[in-house]
């Protein structure tokens, strides 16, 4: 007998420690409304590359920025495949759900990072490599997960 309110009680507070541990998330109320017309959206190009030595992919404003990042991406390699995409996206989304990765090979060593918009990945290209020859850089956008 002792035993089951033992374990009836272990288990009532289990329930109840549960619960206290739970964080109350508030919601984003806050809601932005845009007008969609054609001078709102804007044309992203999602490009992937394939290569004897990987996949790579990424986003650009531009169909001449796509081939020009599928190039970069993949030279000195032997290509394998190649698809670029288009979509039609806000243009107040075209930066806020993006990551940008960059990349940059000088002289004397390399260095990499995420930004959040593709002027701060240039500035920090910028700054890693003040005062050093660039050898290389690269800037990959993808849609945040």
């Amino acid at each position: 007998m002792k035993n089951s309110i033992l374990i009836i009680a272990t288990v009532a507070f289990s329930i109840l420690n549960i619960n206290a541990t739970n964080e109350n998330k508030t919601l984003n109320t806050s809601t932005e409304v845009v007008t969609l017309t054609k001078e709102n959206i804007a044309q992203v190009f999602d490009w992937k590359v394939e290569t004897d030595k990987g996949i790579y992919s990424g986003t650009s404003l531009s169909l001449e920025n796509a081939e020009k990042m599928m190039a970069l991406s993949s030279s000195g390699e032997i290509v394998l495949g190649s698809e670029i995409k288009s979509y039609l996206v806000l243009k107040s989304e075209i930066n806020s759900n993006r990551n940008y990765f960059w990349e940059v090979e000088t002289e004397t060593g390399s260095a990499k990072g995420y930004a959040s918009s593709e002027d701060y990945a240039h500035k920090m290209i910028a700054l890693v490599a003040s005062g050093d020859a660039v050898v290389s850089k690269i800037i990959i956008s993808q849609p945040q997960q």
